[in-house]
């Protein structure tokens, strides 16, 4: 198991549209990805959980991967949040 911490810069937070990208972004990777927010362990592979988590711009969140290419998933989760999600 790996992780990290890192801030969410997309301005609006993961709202629908940055929290697509994410879940496209994480879902071929084979390892289990989890989101740790406020006490609560959101599954990173689901929009539904993702989108109601109410992770906003500023937020410190730490990713959590498991599984044969958790190095792998968990750098493209790092640099997803970093960079905005295209926003």
């Amino acid at each position: 198991m790996v992780s990290a911490k890192v801030t969410v810069t997309n301005p609006m937070g993961l709202h629908m549209r940055p929290a697509q990208v994410f879940i496209r972004e994480m879902t071929p990777f084979e390892s289990e990805v989890t989101i740790n927010y406020k006490d609560r362990s959101i599954n990173g592979k689901s929009i539904m959980n993702l989108m109601a988590s109410g992770i906003k711009q500023g937020a410190e969140i730490e990713i959590r991967c498991e599984g044969s290419d958790e190095q792998a998933a968990l750098d493209k989760a790092v640099a997803l949040i970093q960079s905005g999600l295209g926003e």
